[in-house]
């Protein structure tokens, strides 16, 4: 299908900047972030595996979003510093595709999840008599399988949808991975059933997610308004503020990009400084914003910390 529709043997991506000083500079931050990312994701990981008093349906989330996070950051971020440093910066169509693919698929999971574990807070919240009830562990599993489900389903259709068009305008890339809007721009084909697709999926899954999520905090924090200890309203606001915050980084950066009529153009370290908002710093504040600020979740890394301690000397 790829070799009968894509006319360029292989893509170029853009690095980080046109000065090699400033590239590697930005890459070397990237890939702190990166390694950050990673650090912190496998914290939670760890803690939420081997303390059994974290086995809930907040922390059962709460890992399966850093495992996922992982991967979201190792798709692009990687390659793009491997690409600066190098100065290789070929990719071939089926790499380009793998890549496309492995981004939307992990995007459309990163919303679903953040939407099921707000679900998760609501119902703690404002229906705490319910809870077991409701986030039973089938339904928890039932509610993963079908993120990855959807997600499957999503990302191989655009995927298919992008490279069954014919690139012959240029190869290189205006971003330094794989995307969508880049690819389309680079197409002489018809590309409006793409976009269409592009603008239903954003306005059926991730505009529908971001109203969920939304009015969930909405009804968790007028709730924690009518609980008359002051100490619990700040911890609850100081909680909701920044998950609502980086859910609409997230999102309202990935749409523009996404959605933005041709008529806005963008320069490329404009376009490639939106996509590091939905690239690389959600995967970067998740493990900050939501557990690592978390008691539980210290206590749950000293007991880890004690035990290798305890291994080592016994050793």
């Amino acid at each position: 299908m790829m070799e009968n529709s894509t006319l360029v043997p292989e893509f170029l991506l853009e690095v980080f900047a046109e000065t090699w000083e400033l590239s590697i500079l930005l890459s070397v931050l990237f890939l702190l972030m990166y390694l950050g990312s990673l650090l912190g994701n496998l914290i939670i990981i760890i803690a939420t595996t081997v303390d059994q008093t974290l086995n809930t349906p907040m922390y059962f989330f709460l890992r399966n979003l850093s495992i996922l996070d992982m991967g979201f950051v190792s798709v692009t971020v990687p390659g793009a510093c491997i690409s600066s440093f190098t100065d290789h910066r070929n990719i071939s169509v089926v790499g380009c595709a793998a890549q496309v693919f492995l981004f939307l698929f992990c995007a459309a999971v990163e919303v679903q999840f953040l939407t099921i574990m707000a679900q998760d807070r609501y119902v703690a919240i404002c229906k705490p008599l319910l809870y077991p009830v409701i986030m039973n562990h089938q339904f928890c599993v039932q509610m993963t399988l079908a993120s990855l489900l959807s997600s499957l389903v999503l990302a191989s259709v655009h995927t298919f949808k992008t490279f069954q068009l014919s690139f012959c305008h240029s190869n290189v890339v205006p971003q330094f991975f794989c995307d969508i809007p880049s690819l389309l721009r680079l197409s002489c084909s018809d590309t409006f059933n793409n976009k269409l697709l592009l603008f239903l999926t954003a306005i059926g899954l991730s505009g529908s997610c971001f109203t969920f999520i939304v009015i969930s905090y909405i009804r968790i924090l007028s709730a924690v308004l009518k609980v008359p200890v002051k100490g619990e309203r700040g911890k609850a606001f100081s909680t909701c503020v920044p998950h609502i915050i980086v859910v609409s980084v997230f999102l309202s950066s990935a749409a523009y990009v996404y959605l933005r009529p041709p008529v806005i153009t963008l320069e490329v370290v404009q376009e490639m400084t939106l996509s590091v908002f939905y690239t690389i710093v959600p995967p970067f504040l998740n493990p900050i914003i939501y557990s690592l600020r978390n008691k539980q979740i210290k206590e749950a890394m000293k007991k880890v910390v004690l035990r290798i301690n305890f291994i080592f000397e016994y050793k």
